[in-house]
């Protein structure tokens, strides 16, 4: 069982250069950023998970970038993306940004991915809401033939482009593990066909147990090895109940949220989760 930790990084809290060390030093395997680019002022897309919406949506800072930094005052952390809103970035160089983060860090990029909830801050980027789940398909597909082809061609209805040259290559082989987020039957289904993790958030613990079933008999009917899916729920609570119920259903990593706060009051909520990891 790995450890890791979920930090909504900010303008205003602990700089990434002093969270990524202290993260290693506690013995947790990975740390995760999430994405966006913005958030529209008009508010009609209602946050799923609370009634307002947190302070820190609003302040993040870019996840390749940031994580750069943390690896560059790292040695062994993995590098989370979590998640990518792949659906409001261009293909080709999104590829790029990741094939470069994992080539800087020595192949420590996991790439976890997903199409969002913000429907308004998904069009401005010219994405169509009702079709973002296609457009992720074939942004999946492309960019794995990036990653491993010297000439790549893809030709999709969303992601279409003629021979390219792109480097470099990952280091990981054959490139870095796509992770996606989601809890429906859709996103196990496209875990199985296109990614190497699944991404569920802790928060409806039922369903993601349910899920693990799911996912499992999915991938056999497909012809596929079930341990060949990395399993890491996503902003696990401080629960022992439910990290035995996790444990004992095989999930391979529990992710737990530190808020993003100064640097004193960051490292003693990491330290308190810490005793997770002994």
């Amino acid at each position: 069982m790995n450890i890791g930790i979920f930090n909504f990084i900010t303008d205003y809290s602990m700089p990434i250069t002093e969270l990524a060390p202290a993260v290693e030093e506690r013995g947790f395997d990975s740390l995760w950023l999430p994405e966006h680019t913005h958030i529209p002022t008009s508010r009609k897309s209602p946050y799923p998970e609370a009634d307002e919406l947190p302070h820190e949506y609003l302040h993040t800072l870019e996840p390749f970038v940031t994580l750069a930094a943390a690896a560059t005052v790292t040695t062994t952390l993995k590098l989370g993306t979590g998640i990518t809103l792949i659906i409001e970035r261009d293909t080709i160089t999104t590829a790029k940004s990741a094939a470069t983060l994992d080539h800087l860090s020595g192949g420590r990029l996991l790439f976890g991915l997903g199409g969002g909830w913000n429907q308004e801050e998904a069009e401005h980027h010219g994405t169509e809401w009702k079709t973002r789940f296609k457009r992720l398909e074939e942004q999946m597909q492309a960019m794995k033939l990036i990653f491993t082809e010297d000439e790549a061609e893809f030709h999709g209805k969303y992601v279409d482009f003629d021979p390219i040259w792109a480097w470099p290559k990952p280091v990981q082989d054959p490139h870095p593990p796509l992770y996606l987020g989601g809890e429906t039957i859709h996103t196990l289904r496209r875990v199985v066909k296109y990614g190497n993790g699944w991404l569920p958030r802790a928060g409806w613990p039922e369903k993601v147990l349910e899920g693990i079933g799911t996912l499992r008999q999915l991938a056999e009917e497909e012809g596929r090895d079930p341990s060949s899916i990395n399993i890491s729920v996503f902003a696990m609570p401080e629960d022992k109940e439910w990290i035995s119920k996790f444990t004992d259903a095989g999930v391979d990593r529990l992710i737990f949220f530190l808020a993003p706060e100064d640097a004193d009051t960051t490292l003693q909520n990491l330290d308190r989760l810490t005793t997770f990891v002994e």
